[in-house]
């Protein structure tokens, strides 16, 4: 590359996890119904309080679903386990599940209930059967779906709490109960197998629910990605014939699943094209990027800067006003409601994940850390409420840092990002004061200045001239997905990601995954170097498990060199470096060699090749 564009992360001091008390402003949403669903999934409450878990609105210890509904919220969410058996996460067995709803219906919640049709998490990456049902497939396989469904139906039904909605999967993108339900991979059921799992468990709800009072979601992941939608449920109801659902669930969460212009054309689209209604069954930002345990966050400075909004109580509250802006906004009142992702979820010991893990989401909870309600809360309220809505400036321009190499002029960018006094970040057109080569003719730091309509200050862009630079072509692969990349092997094993976890920095990275052993080697052959000595480093994170995964430059002059890779989980980075490669033919080859077997996954980021 012949200059590396980083945007500063250090130009704003983490947001208080102590924010309970802060002021946040909140449009409200035109046109938004008197019904408007304003939910939150709080299937992590009772491990939560079992825990020791304590929340508190104004100083005062309160029922934690009190507390929501005092704020707003409408609907509860509930997921629930077939055996979990101790595994954590919440434990949501039936009778959690049962005593969650109780409470909820007394104080006058609505429910939508949400079958995992798992022991354990169920998500695209993962639906594992439960145990009991591990060697069951084909008609038996869907016999467990009705009865299980059915017989949770009838226990509600019985306690006197049945649910206002029932999602038939947890984001099914892949399909549930693998492999016979899965769509994609080694032995998969695919379309027809999913069909026949999906009916057996509309049947049970419809069978419980003659008159129909109970609406039937199908969910997906992913919300932003129209053809995922077009695709799955083209194949379903058109070629499948599985019609009998009333909603369209997506989950959308702005670090992971698009812009949020994607995601109202995705909802516009489907909800027409399929004459169903939609809910965003899934959302979530952080209001901090600190920190509160062991357990690294999901949300950090890298989701901040995809997500779109300062990870702050205010930016929190602004995420979510415009979630539930682009739903209600769906035509015809096809936009029935979103529903916040564990609010709830606070960091105490005994709460995690997993038994014996952390918290992941503390940050991303609607409650600070000690359990006080944040004001970011009272969004579900006051976008129903009346009044002028209050046009957003410019409160600040985050920096802009570049490295080039001596006596090169900088490319500046054409835009710069700016925070507003919503704590929304968008970018925004600058125009740079002149620059020449020659203000660049020596090693050290160099400050630009840009002017932004609208903007009290100036934009700024700090400049590191260097005679080191990068000396690989799309690095990050941010251009053109794998452009100036050779794949050999495998390829259908190799694509580029753009989700945030996946991605080391920019908003991209190679990626690989395959359902069959599988083996490619990615490089790229840098020409016109000066003969010497050369760095080549990466960033790698993913499952683990490779039979062999490298690091590697070759065709330099001397013997091929390798780094082993080895990664330990998912989001878990860890950078590779290999020294001393004495260049004596004005080139060199620098890539990836992945040995790898059925199902091993993981990313790779950030390639650079400089002098020593």
């Amino acid at each position: 590359m012949a200059f590396i564009l980083t945007v500063g992360f250090t130009a704003f001091l983490p947001a208080s996890a102590n924010a309970a008390g802060q002021s946040i402003r909140v449009n409200p949403v035109s046109g938004i119904s008197p019904d408007f669903i304003k939910g939150a999934d709080v299937s992590m409450l009772k491990q939560i309080e079992i825990s020791g878990g304590k929340f508190y609105d104004q100083g005062l210890e309160k029922d934690c679903l009190q507390i929501l509904k005092d704020h707003g919220v409408n609907w509860v969410r509930l997921r629930i386990w077939n055996n979990p058996n101790g595994a954590g996460g919440g434990n949501n067995d039936e009778a959690r599940t049962l005593e969650l709803a109780a409470r909820a219906k007394t104080l006058g919640l609505k429910v939508l209930l949400d079958f995992h049709y798992s022991d354990f998490w169920a998500d695209p990456s993962k639906q594992n059967k439960p145990a009991a049902w591990a060697r069951d497939s084909g008609a038996r396989l869907q016999q467990d779906v009705y009865a299980f469904t059915g017989k949770v139906i009838q226990d509600m039904k019985k306690q006197g709490t049945m649910p206002d909605m029932v999602q038939i999967g947890n984001e099914i993108s892949n399909g549930m109960l693998w492999p016979d339900g899965q769509l994609f991979g080694a032995g998969a059921g695919g379309y027809a197998g999913l069909a026949g799992l999906l009916e057996q468990g509309i049947k049970a709800v419809r069978d419980n629910d003659p008159a129909k009072t109970v609406k039937i979601m199908i969910h997906l992941a992913n919300g932003g990605d129209n053809a995922l939608y077009r695709s799955f449920f083209d194949e379903l109801i058109h070629h499948q014939q599985v019609t009998d659902f009333d909603v369209i669930g997506l989950s959308y969460y702005p670090y992971w699943h698009g812009t949020l212009a994607q995601l109202k054309a995705n909802m516009n689209d489907i909800s027409a094209r399929y004459n169903k209604d939609v809910v965003v069954a899934e959302t979530a930002y952080g209001f901090t990027l600190k920190d509160a345990d062991k357990e690294k966050n999901l949300f950090g400075p890298n989701e901040e800067f995809v997500g779109g909004y300062r990870g702050s109580v205010q930016g929190q509250a602004t995420a979510v006003r415009d979630v539930m802006a682009a739903v209600a906004q769906v035509p015809n009142g096809r936009g029935l409601g979103i529903f916040y992702w564990e609010p709830d979820w606070i960091p105490v010991e005994g709460a995690g994940w997993k038994t014996g893990e952390g918290d992941g989401w503390d940050n991303q909870a609607m409650f600070d850390f000690k359990g006080n309600v944040l004001p970011s809360l009272d969004v579900f309220r006051r976008v129903s409420e009346s009044g002028v809505p209050e046009q957003s400036v410019i409160k600040s321009l985050y920096p802009v840092n570049l490295k080039v190499k001596v006596g090169q002029a900088p490319e500046l960018p054409k835009f710069v990002n700016a925070v507003y006094s919503d704590d929304s970040i968008k970018p925004v057109a600058v125009k740079w004061d002149d620059t020449n080569v020659a203000g660049f003719d020596a090693p050290g730091e160099y400050t630009l200045h840009g002017s932004v309509e609208g903007a009290n200050g100036d934009a700024v862009a700090a400049i590191n001239v260097v005679d080191q630079v990068n000396l690989v072509k799309n690095p990050g692969f941010e251009t053109g997905g794998l452009a100036e990349w050779t794949v050999q092997g495998d390829a259908g094993a190799v694509n580029t990601v753009q989700s945030s976890g996946d991605v080391h920095s920019g908003k991209s990275a190679l990626h690989y995954w395959a359902d069959k052993a599988f083996h490619f080697t990615a490089s790229q052959t840098v020409t016109g170097l000066k003969n010497g000595k050369y760095v080549l480093t990466a960033w790698a994170q993913g499952g683990g498990g490779e039979k062999s995964l490298q690091l590697f430059a070759s065709d330099y002059g001397g013997e091929k060199l390798t780094a082993r890779i080895t990664d330990d989980g998912w989001n878990h980075w860890h950078q590779y470096v290999i020294k001393d490669i004495s260049v004596t033919n004005g080139q060199c080859t620098v890539g990836f060699d992945n040995d790898a077997n059925a199902g091993n996954w993981g990313t790779l980021d950030d390639v650079e090749l400089y002098a020593e």
